[in-house]
């Protein structure tokens, strides 16, 4: 079994806390199951917001998702004049047999806009 990454990232339509929720936990699930994977096979995440998102940490959504036994990590993203507001991104380290260019990095809606190269 290796130990590799999946990164994904979406963009929230406004600073709320049960919005954030949502969002995030639909993009783990998507980061999960995208990936055949279960909690089991987390190992950690971090997770980043940009500067304008203050309702809640990204990481309570994984915590609501039943994966409480994993670390994890917010951090703020840096304010790059003309970034794109409102995204939260992860990087999930995992345990998998899948090789690197089978795995699927998720970026959900507008956020698909900042890695066209690798959103699935």
């Amino acid at each position: 079994m290796a130990v590799r990454a999946v990164r994904g990232a979406v963009q929230l339509e406004r600073d709320e806390a049960g919005h954030m929720d949502e969002q995030v936990s639909e993009l783990l699930t998507a980061v999960l199951e995208r990936n055949g994977l279960s909690g089991d096979d987390v190992i950690s995440i971090w997770f980043t917001a940009t500067p304008d998102l203050h309702s809640a940490f990204p990481a309570a959504a994984a915590r609501g998702l039943g994966i409480v036994d994993v670390p994890l990590i917010c951090a703020q993203e840096l304010d790059i004049a003309g970034a794109m507001p409102r995204v939260v991104r992860l990087l999930a380290h995992i345990e998998t047999d899948r090789p690197r260019s089978e795995l699927a990095h998720v970026y959900l809606g507008a956020a698909a806009a900042l890695r066209k190269d690798i959103a699935q």
